[in-house]
């Protein structure tokens, strides 16, 4: 059958919880405002329940206001130093390179995105912030003095699910519309979403760890603790996921081997697809 295609294979991962232990904020910026996490939390919940508001938006508008009042300038720069702070979990920083070089051992390109509610100023901060495609995530807009002055971007599980199907098409831009809606044959697209691995682990991954799998990617449910394990059991048993895994990275733990066994999947349907196809284009000339 000749040399094997190289196939993009796209890695999808939500952040806070996947990559990541807690909330990205409670990594330096909560700690500037002078607050504890649980204080922040809370009065983001009371704004959005009082207003009946999308606590992502109210997220973003609280660490606007908070800012002001301990009078911390909120420049991407200071977002970055913030993400420079920002917890791994084990193996995160050695994995791109570790599933990269497997992928390419078995003709697969990988490709890494993030699908996040956290911010991609704070991500791009991260040392892991170079191993991905796009980030796709909620931001800020800049006022004349390069301060944050209002939400450009605000990632809801909706807004995630309208990202995968980015990733589906290739587009990167986020403002394009016209685009995500265009009509692209299925085998004309970038990434097939039987080539996606989505990982996450809260309720606003629910939507794309069951949409992937519907459409015969794959999903993990990863978990940090044990009440994030009981919750991935659950989406195992809802048949929402394929997997739950543990939020180690490292080479040769669960994760590591179940991803190794996806790609392994993907690259011999592949295949196998292709010799059908060749068969079929042989039969063709019996026809009567």
């Amino acid at each position: 059958m000749g040399s094997k295609k190289k196939l993009e294979v796209a890695l999808v991962y939500d952040f806070d919880g996947t990559l990541s232990p807690g909330n990205m904020q409670e990594f330096g910026f909560v700690q500037a405002i002078g607050k504890d996490p649980s204080e922040f939390w809370t009065k983001n919940k009371s704004m959005a329940v009082e207003n009946d508001a999308s606590e992502i938006l109210c997220y973003m508008a609280l660490m606007i206001k908070e800012a002001s009042y301990a009078n911390i300038r909120l420049t991407r720069e200071s977002f970055q130093s913030f993400g420079k702070m920002i917890e791994l979990f084990p193996g995160v920083q050695q994995w791109f390179s570790l599933i990269n070089t497997y992928g390419n051992s078995i003709g697969l390109c990988i490709k890494h995105y993030i699908n996040s509610s956290g911010l991609r100023e704070m991500i791009e901060g991260t040392p892991i912030a170079k191993e991905f495609e796009n980030i796709y995530a909620c931001s800020f807009l800049y006022d004349v003095n390069g301060v944050a002055s209002w939400p450009a971007v605000a990632v809801d599980y909706t807004a995630k699910t309208q990202f995968l199907f980015k990733i589906n098409k290739g587009i990167r831009e986020v403002s394009d519309n016209s685009k995500v809606n265009q009509y692209i044959p299925e085998d004309k697209r970038r990434i097939p979403f039987e080539r996606m691995i989505y990982f996450g682990d809260g309720d606003t991954d629910v939507p794309c760890m069951k949409m992937v799998k519907q459409h015969g990617g794959h999903s993990i449910a990863v978990y940090g603790n044990r009440a994030k394990k009981v919750t991935a059991m659950r989406l195992i048993n809802e048949d929402r996921v394929n997997f739950a895994c543990s939020a180690d990275y490292t080479e040769g733990k669960d994760i590591y081997n179940v991803v190794k066994r996806i790609l392994q999947k993907i690259r011999a349907d592949y295949d196998f697809k292709r010799l059908l196809d060749i068969h079929k284009n042989n039969a063709q000339k019996y026809r009567a």
